[in-house]
């Protein structure tokens, strides 16, 4: 049996990757400092054996006593209600923690994975992006704590795999969604479900133009999955490549939960992408891989996750009354 460690395992995408591992029979170590995780991600896992888990910020040196076969590096801040609000930390967590995490790969001879992001295309000029696209960053700007970590991160990974040869893969990763999710995490297929089943209006930045391609959580890892075990050393593209305006995802989201909500329009933050679609020809060609999950099929299977979510906090949240 094989172990792999994986960094930010109480997050979003972390818990879904440990258990699609464990399900195929390795051992995991989950990491995580819950800056932004949630134990409740990781409570079903824990009841499975072969899963552990340190609490720990990867900033610092982690020593792990056991060999592994693989590190995989999810952790960070990914929503920009996070990054925005803990630059430091997003910034840390991409350039010393990937440096860290690559060196426990390098001490344990164990195959490192980057979870980077579809962010290194900043608002891209190439549409749809391929993975030879540099990208349109800003460096300096607000969104540039969190698409300066991960550029970064892929510079140290392709190092430390020319230096000292480590075996590195690095995926980016386009908009997921899923259960599991946090309902105030500030990602736009949350946020629109939490106001959809609360009847609010649905909050569009700008005029709903923008696109946006949306990956169901299961199909994004297993192409994660699929690449952890290929022979590709160089970025690739893992993402939905049907794309979608901000505005016909309000207006499914408000058709599937069945909403009275209306629309309500704020002015486009700093530097946000007006469009964003992955060319998955690599992952289609290398991977045999490709989303099965249409964005109806996953918001059926997304919505009663936060439904239940909602109705939870609202119940915590209503007084109490008495007939006397």
């Amino acid at each position: 049996m094989q172990r792999v460690l994986i960094t930010g395992a109480a997050g979003f995408l972390g818990s879904h990757l440990a258990d699609r591992f464990l399900t195929e029979g390795y051992d995991v170590i989950g990491v995580d400092n819950f800056v932004t995780g949630s134990e409740r991600n990781i409570a079903a896992l824990q009841e499975n054996g072969s899963f552990s888990f340190l609490r720990h910020d990867i900033s610092t040196p982690l020593y792990i006593g056991e060999e592994l076969d693989g590190v995989l590096h999810f952790a960070s801040p990914a929503s920009p209600v996070d990054y925005l609000e803990l630059p430091i930390q997003t910034l840390k967590v991409g350039s010393l923690g990937t440096h860290n995490m690559l060196g426990l790969s390098l001490a344990k001879s164990a195959r490192f994975l980057l979870a980077s992001t579809s962010e290194v295309y900043g608002d891209p000029e190439v549409h749809p992006q391929t993975e030879d696209y540099w990208g349109n960053v800003n460096p300096v700007g607000l969104r540039g704590v969190y698409d300066e970590a991960k550029r970064f991160a892929e510079a140290m990974t392709m190092a430390y795999h020319r230096y000292h040869g480590v075996d590195t893969r690095i995926i980016r990763i386009f908009n997921t969604y899923g259960p599991s999710m946090r309902p105030a995490d500030g990602r736009v297929v949350s946020n629109f479900i939490v106001q959809a089943l609360r009847n609010e209006p649905l909050t569009i930045y700008g005029d709903g133009s923008q696109t946006r391609s949306f990956c169901y959580v299961e199909d994004e890892v297993d192409g994660i999955f699929r690449l952890f075990h290929s022979d590709r050393i160089d970025p690739t593209n893992v993402g939905n490549p049907d794309e979608f305006t901000i505005a016909e995802l309000a207006e499914l989201v408000i058709e599937e939960t069945g909403s009275d909500s209306g629309i309500e329009s704020l002015p486009l933050p700093e530097d946000d992408p007006k469009v964003r679609q992955p060319d998955i020809t690599v992952a289609r060609e290398i991977l045999g891989w490709e989303p099965v999950t249409t964005l109806r099929e996953g918001l059926t299977k997304t919505i009663p996750y936060f439904r239940e979510l909602v109705e939870t906090e609202d119940a915590r949240a209503r007084p109490l009354t008495s007939d006397h």
